[in-house]
Parts: C-alpha cells; structure tokens; sequence
C-alpha cells in the first residue's frame, strides 16, 4: 500500500498538571503545585500520530529545528511515522498549557519557529510524489505556503486524495482537494455572510475549488458539501460516541483526529461522505477516550509512596489506603506470561499516571480461554510474584474471568491503562471505570515485542534446529 503523507507544522505540546487551593501572596492568582507534566507532538505531529494507528504507513513532512525539544519531538513521534524533516528556521514552538483540577488555567507559547523557504531535497519530493493519500495539517507556520509544497501537492490533487485542514494564518487550500476539513469558526471568517455551517461549506467548495467541505461543528457532527449532487448535509455524532465524548469537556486535538481519520479513510478507497461520517465518529469517540491527553507521555513526575510492593499485598486494602491518603491509584491489566521489554515499558507509564499502581492479572484459566491450551508457560502465582518484584508494580490481583470489570468495581481505580493499540476499540471495562469517576488512558506500546511473537520466533528456531539434526529441546 502507497503512504499516507502528512504535510504540516509539528509543535510540542506540554500539558503541566497539578492542584491549586491557595492564591499568590502578591497577587490574587492561584499557586499551582505542579505534579506531573506530560509531553506530545502537536498539530501535523499529532495528526500523523494519530493516523498512523489506523493506516500502515504514515510519512510526515515536516519543518524541525535543531534544539532539544526537536529532538524530543522526533522521540515522540516514535516508529510507527517516518519523518522527512526540512529545515526550521528558529526554535521549535512549544505550547505548554498549565491545568489544575482538570481545568486549564494558562497556556504559555514560546519558540517563533517558522519552515524554511528554501528549494525542497529529493526526500522531500520524492515523500510527496510516492503518496497514496496526503493530509495538509496547516498551523500557520509556513509548511503549507512553500511554493514548492504547493505546487506538488496541487499535482498530486489530480491522482490521489488530498485532504487540507486549514488555518486561519495559513493560505488557502490548492484547488483540487479532495476534502478541506476547516472547523466553524474558521469557514465563518472565511465566508462571513453564510447563514449556517451548511451554506458555509457549499461557498467554499466553490471559493477553495474542491470536490467537498466538511465544517467541523463540536458536538454536532459536521456539514458536508460536494460537488455531488445529494451528497451534501448534516452528519451527525453517532449517539454512543456522542455520550462518550459528552464527558470529556477537553476537546484538544479532536481537528486532528477528525482530519486524519477522513485522510486514511479516502486512502482506503472509501467515498468522500462515508470518509466523513467515519471522521465524525473517531474524533467523537477521541473525545470520550480522554483527547489529545490520552496519546501524552509523562516526562516527569512528583508522587509520594504508599507502601506495596509485596506479593502478599492486600489489592483492595491498599487501594483503601491510597484514596485515604488523597493517592491517584492507576491500574493495568493482563497476562504479563512471559515478561519482556513492552511490558515493562507499559508498567512504567502506567506507574508514573499516578501514587500508586495495581496489576489485574489474568489467572492460568483465563489466559487458557483468550491464548488456547498451551498457555500460560508460567503459572499465576509465579507471573504475580515477579511482577511484585518490578519496582512499578505496588500490587497485584488475580481475577478468573473474561473482563477484569468485576475487579475493577472493587478496586475503583483513578486510571485504568491500557497499551495505544487499542485506543480505537471498545474497552468493555472502560464503563466500570468512569462510572466511579475514573479515566482510560493510552500508553505507548513497544512495537515488535508480544509473548505470542516471542514463542512462534523461539518454536520456528526449534524446528530449524530440528531439521538440521541437532538435540535441541526449545523453550520449557
């Protein structure tokens, strides 16, 4: 399959969390006591992030500068988006947004990093010219105003999908996109003397010269218009996407999703109006799923220790004892059979989401149900005890059933942490959870690592050891 190509303006986005119950003696402004900051790729960073869980391959082009919040970029964007860079001229922009209670109280720019204009290397052209689909994500900040850029995205119109999510510093779009996803307060100042979202959208197709507008409208889905005749008008939010995303008042990063979800659905060969009814679905449910902070990584945080560590630990006792103590209490669940590198790494971003973290571990019976009979090679009161071992763990629970949910009930965790491969499936549990006023978070997964890979790699080498005659007896 051809890429999905990403062109745009990647800023960092920060997100400092923490509580604030008394003001400044020298002025009357809250004092934040900060307790955990979380980093991620913003604007063409984070639609490329996002679309590449949904596609095979996503290449984002893109302006990077050399400082270290680049470099930290490029580390966040991680393997899943290959990144063509061209130069940035200045520092990278950073957006950092300081909340307490849930609620934001300042966000801080700095950084006046502009893409160079500069003629384009042949990777550049080359990423361009080879897309299957492209997704102009504009931030204002001169990728898509480089005439070269435009020139080719504007060929490539002719012969593959190009959706373009515009923004208001930015140029307009190249006549002949596919799909320009601008959001209602963006089309209002592009067609000021429309009467609604649908008007707007119907204008621009003819102002922009494109095959169909989709205006972004929140909660209410978005309008369509085309060029089609009887294709144009309202698509809603689905209403269990609409109940999810109902909660979550944070809607950071849902113009992202909504765009790049439209971009890998037309790369899929889907129409225009079904790759919009699927663009107002995902971002929905995005929404519901926490938002931009669902795909944050925590960089650093300040969190006291209530004790754990033991296998003998008492889950339901010390996650009382975490609550009485004012403790945020995370949980993960899983089989954790033959303990590798991703688990680890699932662990520790799950143990920095909060004071305290417990591990809902599937019992030999249960594994046997979702892996078949040869699992688990390591019985449950074994897993438990090493996972007691990890520094990350506090604790740990073994529950015999399907779901964790009836664990979960008990346990009424703060953060329930599943791996981002599945951020865009339903997470039966994930009721359980926010109905006690608990969030589902998503945390990067280590590509290429799984106890099932491990064992199929390990019974292929046994058969080749086999075949060549030798005694070898494989893994026990």
């Amino acid at each position: 399959m051809t890429p999905l190509v990403v062109i745009g303006d990647t800023l960092l986005d920060v997100d400092i969390e923490g509580s604030a119950d008394r003001l400044c003696p020298e002025a009357p402004v809250p004092v934040v006591d900060v307790e955990r900051r979380w980093e991620r790729p913003g604007g063409a960073g984070l639609a490329a992030l996002l679309a590449a869980r949904s596609t095979g391959q996503v290449v984002l082009v893109t302006a990077l500068g050399t400082d270290a919040d680049a470099d930290r970029l490029t580390n966040l964007l991680g393997s899943g988006v290959e990144v063509v860079a061209v130069p940035l001229v200045g520092t990278t922009v950073c957006k950092t947004r300081v909340r307490a209670g849930g609620q934001s109280l300042v966000r801080l720019d700095s950084g006046g990093g502009i893409a160079t204009t500069q003629p384009l290397g042949a990777q550049v052209r080359a990423a361009i010219t080879g897309a299957g689909a492209i997704l102009v994500s504009d931030y204002g900040r001169g990728m898509a105003n480089h005439p070269e850029i435009r020139a080719l995205v504007a060929e490539r119109a002719a012969h593959v999908p190009v959706v373009w999510d515009p923004h208001p510093r930015g140029p307009a779009p190249v006549p002949g996109a596919r799909l320009i996803t601008p959001n209602d307060a963006e089309a209002t100042r592009a067609e000021p003397n429309a009467r609604g979202p649908l008007d707007r959208a119907a204008g621009l197709t003819v102002r922009w010269d494109s095959d169909a507008v989709a205006v972004t409208v929140g909660a209410a889905g978005a309008a369509l218009a085309t060029r089609s005749p009887g294709t144009s008008g309202m698509i809603a939010v689905p209403e269990s996407a609409r109940l999810a995303a109902a909660s979550r008042p944070d809607t950071c990063g849902a113009g992202d999703r909504f765009a790049s979800a439209a971009a890998t659905a037309l790369l899929d060969g889907s129409s225009v109006e079904q790759a919009v009814t699927a663009a107002v679905e995902s971002a929905a449910r995005f929404v519901g799923l926490g938002g931009a902070s669902a795909v944050s990584v925590c960089s650093s945080t300040q969190a006291p220790s209530f004790g754990g560590g033991d296998a003998h630990t008492d889950p339901y006792e010390f996650a009382d004892r975490v609550r009485r103590n004012g403790g945020r209490l995370v949980a993960t669940g899983g089989c954790f059979d033959l303990l590798h590198r991703g688990h680890v790494s699932l662990l520790q971003q799950a143990r920095m989401l909060g004071d305290a973290l417990i591990v809902c571990l599937n019992s030999d019976d249960s594994v046997r149900r979702m892996k078949g009979a040869d699992r688990p090679l390591v019985r449950a009161e074994d897993r438990a005890r090493v996972l007691s071992e990890l520094g990350s763990v506090d604790s740990v629970v073994i529950f015999d059933e399907s779901s964790p949910a009836e664990i979960l009930e008990r346990l009424r965790p703060d953060v329930w942490v599943k791996g981002d491969d599945y951020a865009d499936k339903e997470i039966p549990e994930a009721e359980v959870v926010r109905r006690h006023g608990g969030d589902v978070v998503f945390v990067r997964v280590v590509d290429g690592y799984s106890t099932t890979r491990m064992l199929a790699t390990a019974r292929a080498a046994t058969r080749a050891e086999s075949r060549d005659g030798r005694n070898y007896p494989g893994p026990r």
